[in-house]
């Protein structure tokens, strides 16, 4: 099948090279001149672990192409929307001007098919109430086409298991019946693998579909805000957040995924997505169904204050002067993303007051290069480590984890340690020497 994906960032360009690499025909469309040649070498825009091998394999076959010229997606049958949708200026809710262009691009270059009604599939995460905004602009303009809401959900540094072995695929599908046959009859085609797999598959209507990712998202976010609150409580009561989840994760009902404390969420997905879902509530009349996410907010960004807050106790009251050894800046590991990353905040703030910063990331150090020249970055941990006075794990990449204690112990002026991400054992950074400190845990509490 011919398709068609436009927008060829993470979302997008992922999923064109999934695509190819079940068959099809796909050509993915982007403004950026830079990405696109990039792509079109066979190579990543960005860190993904096991994206390279199946984006290089469908260029090399011929069977994925990029380019920047819009015209070229006329002879799809199958046009996947996977622009960004950002947090708009001076405001929560998503711009939603990339999503409208593509649609735009779709009604001015999109010719009709032999083979059936065109199928424009929406893979934005976007407010609800646009799938059937989109379909109505379509059929205003006469393009014989359906529109079908299939949003994503992707994880960072899983993101192809996640596209080409998901554990549920989501159909938003019009109310018009023959429409939504045709929809899912497409789709199920391209998504054949998949299908035949057996990953269950979910046939719901436009906004139920627009809603399971941020309703997703916003369960997460409660989920880890919830366990970061506990730790402010065991901060204050000497108790170990690390054992109080464990405890409570073992009722079936609750389960241990997500609750982690640490220095809370980051991305370009989740922070921006309950915001924008918050707002969408606001326009839609029912704003107090979620003001809860407003706690949820305010508590994620709490950790970054207590961190630096922390920081600045361990290091006797002020940081003017002191070397901060920072282990990671990505939001998370397996990711060069360091969009709204706690980590990156957390390094900034520290340099804001005064500290010594020196930081260091496998994935995400020429990023924060570009975007943050004030700060020191250095390529090894080694480096970092080199004189400190304070270190600070904020992203838990596994080579931090691995880290000797006794030889970090070497290299620091002193042996004081902030585990932002509450991954290290305690008990070995303490017996080797290190005044360590988590987040609502201590290497004194069992």
């Amino acid at each position: 099948m011919r398709i068609s994906v436009i927008g060829c960032g993470y979302l997008g360009a992922v999923h064109a090279a999934c695509m190819a690499d079940f068959g099809h025909e796909v050509v993915g469309v982007d403004i950026d001149q830079t990405k696109i040649d990039r792509l079109a070498a066979g190579v990543p825009s960005f860190h993904e672990p096991g994206l390279e091998p199946v984006l290089r394999k469908g260029v090399e076959s011929g069977a994925l192409t990029f380019t920047t010229d819009k015209s070229a997606i006329g002879d799809a049958r199958v046009h996947f929307i996977a622009v960004g949708t950002p947090q708009g200026g001076g405001s929560y809710a998503a711009d939603m001007s990339y999503v409208w262009t593509a649609v735009d691009d779709i009604l001015a270059h999109a010719r009709p098919h032999a083979d059936g009604p065109l199928v424009i599939v929406g893979k934005s995460t976007v407010p609800v109430g646009t799938a059937q905004a989109i379909a109505d602009r379509v059929a205003e303009a006469g393009l014989d086409a359906v529109v079908v809401w299939n949003p994503e959900f992707l994880r960072e540094g899983f993101a192809v298991q996640d596209t080409q072995a998901p554990d549920r695929v989501v159909y938003g599908l019009p109310d018009d019946v023959l429409a939504g046959d045709t929809g899912r009859a497409v789709l199920d085609e391209v998504y054949a693998p998949i299908i035949a797999a057996g990953i269950p598959r979910l046939l719901v209507n436009y906004a139920t579909a627009e809603l399971v990712k941020v309703a997703a998202n916003s369960f997460l976010a409660t989920k880890i805000s919830f366990i970061n609150s506990m730790a402010e409580l065991c901060d204050a009561s000497g108790a170990d957040v690390t054992r109080l989840a464990e405890a409570i994760g073992h009722d079936e009902r609750i389960g241990p995924k997500f609750l982690q404390a640490g220095i809370g969420f980051g991305g370009g997905c989740l922070p921006k997505d309950i915001r924008a879902f918050m707002a969408r509530a606001g326009e839609l009349g029912v704003d107090q169904s979620l003001t809860f996410l407003r706690e949820v907010d305010s508590i994620n960004m709490r950790r970054r204050d207590h961190a630096v807050d922390l920081a600045t106790s361990m290091a006797g009251g002020r940081l003017v002067g002191v070397k901060v050894a920072v282990l990671g800046l990505t939001f998370k590991p397996d990711s060069d993303d360091v969009r709204d990353s706690p980590a990156l905040d957390i390094a900034g703030r520290l340099w804001g007051r005064g500290a010594n910063v020196v930081a260091t990331d496998p994935a995400g150090a020429a990023a924060v290069r570009s975007q943050r020249p004030d700060l020191h970055i250095v390529d090894t941990a080694d480096e970092a480590l080199e004189g400190a006075d304070l270190v600070m794990l904020l992203t838990a990449w596994k080579d931090y984890l691995a880290i000797d204690p006794a030889h970090a112990k070497s290299l620091v002026a002193t042996p004081r340690i902030i585990d932002g991400r509450n991954v290290l054992d305690a008990h070995a950074w303490a017996d080797a020497g290190w005044d360590y400190r988590g987040m609502g845990r201590t290497a004194s509490t069992w």
